[in-house]
């Protein structure tokens, strides 16, 4: 059997437990980093606005060449609106500063509109529950509870039971030719498995789980990689093809849709203490591993043409480390432990000059790669890798706690 080279570290010579003792304690530092960024970039809005900051207007990404954020209003279009609210609930956990609490609570006011908006796509998970879901974990506000009820039960109407998965984009059914489900939908599962257990319907956990059934069923290869997109027949609910959307080639692994595969399988385990999802999280996980470059942040493509010099995407490896991080805990003996040192790298990677914007933008991260066919977000900073990069540094803080 090919030996795992995210184990060599540990087999090679060096006991884990000494090597996890001296790297404890680098995410203290890189969340006050992030907490300094935060506060740059509070700063930068209420200067955008003259004093007064626009709180539906939400930071979205820096290209390479500026220094400041790019800001896009809350729409039910913009699915990025979520991360920057939910960042602030993380600054908050961390700091437990009042005044990072408040600006959450009024960033995230303004997504309430979504609660009663008809669902736009499947992005309803990422724009509700980073934001709303975060503010109701630290506050317990019934208020937040109910919208995130409320938006699940939207989520839910994209449901199409012929074919047993969310519709993620309603309104590209004619470009795909078919009914199309995203590897990214996986994350929003969330929110219906949550809504199932804190007074929504039952059903939305039956929904979750068709959904996430019949993925891992069409939407994966032999060797465990993943399609971007799978398209069902809209009546027959039948598989046609796995194609792609934002990836180098239908035949290729898009790092960030094996980051969500690996996110998303996490979770429903953990929600669902299924162990088919625990077993076949590891074989998606093993697999992204196994083709990292040497500094555990993927090319934007494990595939793409040009490589080494292909451009990285940071948003996929800290996307990783933040479920790597948490399928640990689910992992006995070694291989549990051998997830949590991949984890670390990928996110000592991310922390260094390298990786982190530091004095030359407020955002946390470069170096993240949006839609590298569409042009669009290459070589960024982008919101979504800095949500999921502080959020891996506090699940990495709660685990070194104990």
């Amino acid at each position: 059997m090919k030996i795992r080279k995210w184990l060599l570290g540990i087999l090679g010579g060096c006991l884990l437990t000494a090597c996890s003792a001296e790297k404890q304690g680098f995410e203290i530092e890189a969340l006050k980093y992030c907490d300094g960024q935060v506060r740059r970039t509070l700063a930068e809005l209420e200067e955008i606005g003259s004093g007064v900051i626009d709180y539906s207007y939400m930071p979205r990404n820096i290209k390479d060449s500026l220094t400041y954020w790019h800001c896009r209003t809350a729409t039910k279009e913009e699915w990025c609106s979520g991360f920057w609210p939910g960042i602030l609930w993380y600054d908050y956990e961390f700091t437990g500063d009042e005044h990072i609490k408040e600006e959450a609570e009024r960033f995230t006011a303004s997504l309430e509109f979504l609660s009663h908006t008809p669902a736009f796509d499947h992005d309803l998970g990422f724009l509700v529950f980073c934001s709303y879901g975060n503010g109701y974990r630290l506050t317990h506000d019934p208020a937040y509870k109910q919208v995130i009820l409320d938006a699940a039960d939207s989520l839910a109407t994209l449901f199409r039971p012929a074919v047993g998965t969310i519709l993620s984009w309603p309104r590209n059914v004619a470009m795909f030719g078919g009914h199309n489900t995203i590897m990214d939908n996986m994350i929003n599962l969330e929110m219906l498995m949550w809504a199932s257990k804190n007074g929504g319907r039952s059903s939305l956990a039956d929904i979750a789980i068709s959904h996430a059934d019949k993925t891992m069923k069409y939407q994966f290869r032999d060797d465990y990689t993943s399609y971007h997109v799978a398209v069902y027949d809209t009546l027959t609910g039948e598989f046609l093809r796995g194609v792609t959307h934002q990836g180098y080639a239908d035949s290729s692994m898009w790092a960030r849709g094996q980051a969500w595969a690996i996110y998303g399988y996490t979770m429903m385990y953990r929600e669902t203490k299924d162990t088919r999802y625990l077993d076949f999280v590891q074989k998606v996980a093993d697999v992204y591993l196994e083709r990292l470059p040497e500094d555990y942040v993927p090319y934007w493509d494990f595939d793409a043409p040009g490589i080494p010099n292909a451009p990285r995407d940071a948003s996929a490896a800290a996307i990783t480390a933040s479920a790597l991080l948490e399928l640990s805990t689910f992992v006995p003996g070694e291989k549990g432990a051998g997830y949590k040192e991949a984890a670390v790298k990928m996110l000592e990677s991310l922390s260094s000059e390298q990786y982190q914007s530091r004095e030359s933008k407020p955002s946390f991260l470069l170096h993240s790669t949006g839609h590298w066919p569409d042009g669009s977000e290459i070589d960024a900073s982008i919101i979504y890798a800095d949500y999921y990069y502080i959020e891996a540094l506090m699940r990495l803080k709660r685990l070194n706690e104990g």
